[in-house]
């Protein structure tokens, strides 16, 4: 089976390097029509610059494709609505977001002071749910859409010095797990991806000989994958090296101490209140 893009538009933020840039490239190469959004500011989200978008845009269409480039900010309400009117100004519609726009402002949590963590997750949660906010009546009135949040192991089992991170991480996939809710019955399908690679945004955290060996272009199979007709709907992919897995909750039979239990019932129970046994996924909330 071969995929193709042809008809189809793409907005993809954070685009003018690293992951975003390979997603951009890869869509345009199968005939998606990409607005190329970056900022173009440093890796803790200060100063900008549209060069880094335009250096992408020049590339995709050097190599033949189409794409306009956009450098506004996805925590901006303006920012978030600018690249969404550009995709319609320029093509009429939206059928792909890849929310991939990111920031660090890695500190342990002690020592991190409240605008760090607030400006993470104005950038990963908030300009997220933002540019998908724009893009969402769009992908209702077509009857279509596929957006994919970009997660991170960070997110989903933590690490040192990245609790804003990790937190506005694990948001995404709380705002994924309702939107496939929501978006089901309009076609809309919303998935993640959780990668690990050798970016700007990475390369102080890992050894050089692994970073070798974690090329952003290795995710991009499994993000333009979320991004066909054939997409599932409300899963988390993990990728890393051309390693590629699904991450999910689950839950198990737990144990019914009913309505009089006491703090002393649940030490007593505890081993099968947390065994892993009978293990199931948890669709959704069961009142």
């Amino acid at each position: 089976m071969s995929y193709s893009f042809e008809d189809k538009v793409a907005i993809v933020t954070g685009a003018g390097g690293g992951l975003g840039r390979c997603h951009a490239i890869e869509l345009a190469s199968r005939g998606c029509k990409v607005v190329v959004n970056d900022l173009g500011g440093a890796m803790d989200g200060t100063g900008g610059s549209s060069d880094a978008a335009e250096a992408v845009v020049a590339e995709i269409k050097a190599a033949g494709g189409e794409a306009i480039a956009n450098g506004g900010s996805v925590s901006d309400a303006q920012g978030a609505k600018s690249m969404v009117q550009d995709a319609m100004n320029a093509w009429g519609r939206v059928d792909i977001l890849i929310n991939n726009a990111g920031i660090l402002r890695d500190k342990s949590f002690h020592k991190m002071e409240q605008k760090d963590f607030d400006i993470v997750l104005d950038v990963h949660l908030t300009g997220t749910a933002m540019v998908t906010r724009e893009v969402w009546p769009i992908m209702r009135e077509q009857g279509y859409g596929r957006i994919v949040m970009t997660t991170s192991p960070s997110g989903l089992y933590g690490n040192f010095g990245q609790a804003n991170y990790g937190a506005a991480k694990l948001g995404q996939v709380g705002l994924m797990n309702t939107l496939k809710i929501e978006g089901a019955k309009y076609n809309i399908h919303t998935n993640a991806i959780a990668p690990v690679a050798a970016t700007r945004m990475t390369e102080n955290l890992m050894p050089e000989e692994a970073l070798a060996k974690l090329g952003p272009e290795l995710i991009t199979p499994a993000v333009v994958y979320l991004c066909t007709e054939d997409a599932p709907n409300g899963v988390v992919i993990q990728a890393q090296g051309g390693r590629f897995s699904m991450a999910m909750v689950v839950e198990n039979d737990g144990v019914d101490l009913g309505v009089d239990a006491t703090v002393e019932d649940i030490a007593d129970n505890y081993e099968k209140i947390v065994s892993l046994t009978n293990l199931r996924p948890r669709a959704m909330l069961q009142l």
